[in-house]
């Protein structure tokens, strides 16, 4: 995939002086009104029809209101700015209930739920997804800093499910994962017509999948 970076001239920070810019620069506290300008135009940008394959470093700087330099001054490339701006639309990774296992269970698969409809109600995010699938390399960068944290949430609820016995011990971590998460992630990412308004529909999937992954109670023969 191609990617933007900064042409030398007047937007390269670096270009004046043939150095690179002093420690004390790079440091400075970052503008949080031109980075909110920034990912207003990107967001502004995609949903007036420009896809993230047209987007260019110089438009979004112009529909901001900035200059480039103040776009890689945060962001070395396109994908990386991009992959920020889908991130900020994703809902925060649930923090853990204080509950039991269970509970922690169907919290994560009710946030998995949420994210489902998140995706139908802000169809900038849905068009995103759609995107990225022919932009590998934006692909790879959003599973790598949005879709692995979150993997990574499900995985210790579910090692904490294992140690407190309530799922079998006997499978793999990983396996357990998509038996768990896979129900609801069919629903949410792949089955558009899915009934995800229900908002006790991840305590009815865990606890009917518990039915058949908790651990045996049969005397060992």
């Amino acid at each position: 995939m191609k990617t933007e970076t900064p042409a030398a001239g007047a937007d390269d920070p670096t270009a004046a002086s043939g150095q690179p810019c002093p420690a004390a620069r790079r440091g400075r506290p970052r503008s949080e009104a031109a980075e909110q300008a920034i990912f207003t135009a990107v967001e502004d940008l995609m949903a007036a029809g420009t896809t993230m394959s047209e987007l260019t470093i110089e438009g979004i700087a112009t529909a901001a209101g900035v200059g480039k330099a103040t776009i890689y001054r945060r962001w070395p490339n396109k994908e990386a700015l991009l992959v920020d701006v889908v991130g900020r639309l994703e809902l925060q990774i649930p923090e853990p209930t204080g509950g039991t296992a269970r509970d922690d269970l169907i919290n994560i698969v009710d946030y998995t739920r949420r994210r489902g409809l998140a995706k139908r109600s802000a169809w900038i995010l849905k068009a995103a997804f759609g995107q990225m699938q022919s932009l590998p390399g934006l692909h790879l960068a959003y599973r790598e800093r949005v879709i692995k944290p979150r993997r990574e949430a499900a995985l210790r609820v579910i090692r904490r499910a294992v140690d407190e016995g309530v799922l079998r011990a006997d499978l793999d971590v990983a396996l357990l994962g998509d038996l768990l998460m896979g129900p609801i992630v069919y629903r949410s990412m792949l089955w558009d017509d899915s009934d995800l308004e229900d908002p006790d529909l991840a305590r009815k999937m865990i606890d009917s999948l518990l039915e058949g992954l908790a651990p045996s109670t049969s005397p060992a023969s």
